[in-house]
């Protein structure tokens, strides 16, 4: 039952490494909508959470930030000035908006 519970304990380290590889090196090519994009990443956080590895909304949001192409270079310069920093739902919305 031991060696049991170890291999799962490594499994899990193992997929929450990858997991959050993944969520801090993706990128928004356009391949499909930015809808589709951040409920990928807010998806890869949720399982993170399943694994006990909790991502503050704050990075979530930063590490959505990071993963866009140059042509958003505006609206991340007017997002990062802004006093008041939008929650991870509020900031989905924004960027579908725009």
């Amino acid at each position: 039952m031991k060696f049991v519970e170890e291999r799962s304990q490594t499994t899990d380290k193992s997929l929450a490494g990858t997991l959050m590889a993944t969520l801090t090196t993706m990128k928004f090519d356009g391949s499909r909508g930015m809808h589709e994009h951040v409920i990928e990443m807010s998806s890869i956080v949720a399982r993170l959470k399943s694994l006990r590895m909790s991502v503050d909304e704050n990075f979530l949001v930063q590490f959505i930030i990071n993963s866009l192409p140059p042509k958003y270079g505006p609206f991340q310069m007017n997002y990062n000035t802004m006093k008041d920093k939008l929650n991870a739902n509020e900031f989905h919305g924004v960027l579908v908006y725009e």
